[in-house]
């Protein structure tokens, strides 16, 4: 599928999410197509000990993104590349547009309920959430996710960012915590997509930040644009 922008994603990413919400605006804005592709946060931190290098909920969590994206697997086989972007929605509206407790109860673990929920809303067979448990579909996923940082290098999480593929751009994030307004969505695009052109750029970063302006993190607003507070015993996810 020949797509003006590869977006790599893993549904349990609260930064990929609000990411992709973004690139709907920008891509309704320049008339872009979006390929909505695979990483794995649970493939790409295997090597590691989830108990010395994540908080205790992240390897449930990570592992609740890997069992969605099984799913997403086999809707994009059954139903074509075109599906996964609307199934995608489903699933960030269910797990990252919720309050904080219904997020982190239901979205957060990957259910059937969930996944069966998602599938409907995106006009999908409910019965794609057998596949939640099809190990056999990790394999698919796991090559897709080393697609993905074959792009931007290894140090990296979701999302990952390909601009006119196969020879165009390609970046981690951007990491952003609120979405722009529909004036600035497109200046900011411009200003990603400038610097990551530029042959020399490496990194631009930084760590302090805030938590992402959505339901599922006790933010009781979403106008864009705005500052909004957020639930006080809410933590930092990291990607």
């Amino acid at each position: 599928m020949a797509s003006d922008i590869n977006f790599y994603f893993d549904p349990i990413c609260p930064f990929a999410w609000m990411t992709s919400k973004w690139i709907r605006m920008v891509q309704a804005q320049r008339d872009y197509t979006v390929d909505w592709r695979f990483i794995s946060l649970r493939l790409i931190n295997s090597h590691l000990d989830y108990a010395s290098h994540f908080p205790p909920e992240y390897e449930a969590q990570h592992t609740a993104g890997l069992r969605l994206l099984r799913v997403a697997s086999a809707a994009r086989e059954k139903h074509g590349r075109e599906s996964i972007g609307a199934l995608y929605a489903a699933f960030g509206a269910r797990i990252l547009e919720t309050a904080p407790d219904a997020g982190r109860e239901l979205g957060w673990q990957g259910t059937p309920e969930l996944a069966a929920a998602a599938l409907a809303e995106a006009g999908l067979p409910v019965s794609l959430a057998d596949f939640l448990d099809d190990t056999s579909r990790d394999a698919e996923i796991q090559a897709e996710s080393d697609e993905a940082l074959s792009l931007t290098g290894k140090d990296v999480g979701t999302p990952i960012v390909h601009f006119e593929p196969p020879d165009g751009v390609a970046f981690f994030g951007p990491v952003i915590s609120r979405l722009p307004d529909e004036a600035q969505a497109g200046v900011l695009w411009d200003h990603v997509v400038g610097l990551a052109k530029f042959p020399g750029f490496a990194e631009l970063k930084r760590s302090l930040r805030e938590q992402p302006q959505l339901p599922s993190f006790g933010v009781t607003t979403l106008e864009p644009g705005k500052t909004e507070d957020w639930h006080a015993g809410s933590r930092r996810l990291k990607k």
